[in-house]
Protein backbone atom coordinates (compact mmCIF):
# COMPACT_ATOMS: atom_id res chain seq x y z
CA UNK A 1 0.00 0.00 0.00
CA UNK A 2 1.06 3.66 -0.83
CA UNK A 3 2.25 5.87 2.32
CA UNK A 4 -0.18 8.54 2.89
CA UNK A 5 1.62 10.66 5.17
CA UNK A 6 0.31 14.13 6.17
CA UNK A 7 1.94 17.01 3.60
CA UNK A 8 1.03 13.49 0.64
CA UNK A 9 -0.83 14.92 -2.86
CA UNK A 10 -3.05 12.23 -3.83
CA UNK A 11 -5.80 11.85 -6.81
CA UNK A 12 -9.33 11.06 -5.02
CA UNK A 13 -13.16 11.28 -5.60
CA UNK A 14 -13.96 13.90 -3.87
CA UNK A 15 -17.11 14.47 -3.27
CA UNK A 16 -19.11 17.82 -3.28
CA UNK A 17 -21.01 18.90 -0.64
CA UNK A 18 -24.56 18.37 -2.06
CA UNK A 19 -23.58 14.64 -1.65
CA UNK A 20 -24.58 13.26 -4.86
CA UNK A 21 -21.38 14.38 -7.42
CA UNK A 22 -18.01 13.45 -6.95
CA UNK A 23 -14.87 14.65 -9.23
CA UNK A 24 -11.72 12.94 -9.10
CA UNK A 25 -8.93 15.54 -8.34
CA UNK A 26 -6.01 15.99 -6.52
CA UNK A 27 -6.52 16.66 -2.44
CA UNK A 28 -3.62 17.12 0.40
CA UNK A 29 -3.65 14.27 3.26
CA UNK A 30 -3.62 15.97 6.36
CA UNK A 31 -4.48 12.73 8.19
CA UNK A 32 -5.31 9.04 8.65
CA UNK A 33 -7.16 6.93 10.40
CA UNK A 34 -8.78 3.74 10.36
CA UNK A 35 -10.10 0.74 9.89
CA UNK A 36 -13.01 2.57 8.24
CA UNK A 37 -16.69 0.72 7.20
CA UNK A 38 -14.57 -2.13 4.99
CA UNK A 39 -11.88 -2.57 7.55
CA UNK A 40 -9.27 -0.08 5.09
CA UNK A 41 -7.57 3.01 5.97
CA UNK A 42 -8.85 6.60 6.25
CA UNK A 43 -7.82 9.50 4.49
CA UNK A 44 -8.54 13.06 5.85
CA UNK A 45 -8.17 15.14 2.49
CA UNK A 46 -8.29 18.59 1.59
CA UNK A 47 -9.31 20.10 -2.06
CA UNK A 48 -6.70 21.31 -4.11
CA UNK A 49 -8.09 24.03 -7.03
CA UNK A 50 -6.79 25.59 -9.51
CA UNK A 51 -5.34 29.24 -8.24
CA UNK A 52 -7.36 30.71 -11.31
CA UNK A 53 -10.08 29.95 -9.18
CA UNK A 54 -11.76 33.22 -6.84
CA UNK A 55 -10.02 32.97 -3.60
CA UNK A 56 -11.92 31.60 0.12
CA UNK A 57 -10.55 32.71 3.12
CA UNK A 58 -8.09 30.08 4.13
CA UNK A 59 -6.88 28.90 0.85
CA UNK A 60 -2.57 28.33 0.70
CA UNK A 61 -0.95 28.58 -2.47
CA UNK A 62 1.38 25.74 -3.38
CA UNK A 63 4.38 27.21 -4.70
CA UNK A 64 5.65 24.01 -6.40
CA UNK A 65 3.15 22.56 -8.25
CA UNK A 66 5.27 20.37 -10.23
CA UNK A 67 6.83 19.07 -6.70
CA UNK A 68 3.26 18.32 -5.55
CA UNK A 69 2.85 16.44 -9.36
CA UNK A 70 0.11 19.06 -10.26
CA UNK A 71 0.09 20.33 -13.80
CA UNK A 72 -0.72 23.45 -13.39
CA UNK A 73 -0.65 26.23 -10.50
CA UNK A 74 -3.12 25.06 -7.60
CA UNK A 75 -3.89 26.33 -4.41
CA UNK A 76 -4.84 23.92 -0.98
CA UNK A 77 -8.66 25.19 0.02
CA UNK A 78 -8.38 24.43 3.70
CA UNK A 79 -12.45 25.25 4.30
CA UNK A 80 -13.41 21.94 1.85
CA UNK A 81 -12.44 18.53 3.76
CA UNK A 82 -13.38 15.01 3.13
CA UNK A 83 -12.87 11.65 4.59
CA UNK A 84 -11.82 9.04 1.52
CA UNK A 85 -11.21 5.34 1.14
CA UNK A 86 -7.27 5.28 1.15
CA UNK A 87 -7.95 2.21 -1.60
CA UNK A 88 -9.32 5.04 -3.83
CA UNK A 89 -6.09 7.28 -3.80
CA UNK A 90 -3.29 7.76 -6.01
CA UNK A 91 -0.07 8.90 -4.86
CA UNK A 92 0.85 12.18 -7.02
CA UNK A 93 3.62 13.91 -4.78
CA UNK A 94 4.16 16.60 -1.88
CA UNK A 95 3.77 19.64 -0.79
CA UNK A 96 7.29 21.15 0.84
CA UNK A 97 7.29 21.45 4.71
CA UNK A 98 6.56 25.11 5.08
CA UNK A 99 3.57 24.92 2.72
CA UNK A 100 2.14 21.84 5.63
CA UNK A 101 2.78 23.92 7.85
CA UNK A 102 0.69 26.81 6.84
CA UNK A 103 -2.05 24.79 6.40
CA UNK A 104 -1.65 23.01 9.71
CA UNK A 105 -1.44 26.48 11.01
CA UNK A 106 -4.93 27.69 8.51
CA UNK A 107 -6.90 23.86 9.45
CA UNK A 108 -6.40 25.23 13.35
CA UNK A 109 -7.46 28.36 12.69
CA UNK A 110 -10.81 27.04 10.83
CA UNK A 111 -11.50 24.21 13.13
CA UNK A 112 -11.17 25.93 16.13
CA UNK A 113 -14.90 25.89 18.23
CA UNK A 114 -15.85 28.88 19.53
CA UNK A 115 -16.40 28.33 23.64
Amino acid sequence: MPDFEPGCVVRVPFPYTDGEARQHRPALVVAQTGPGEGGGLLLWVLMITSAGNRGWVGDVAIPDAAAAGLPAPSIIRCAKIATIDAARAEVRGRVLPATFAEVRSRLRAILTVSQ
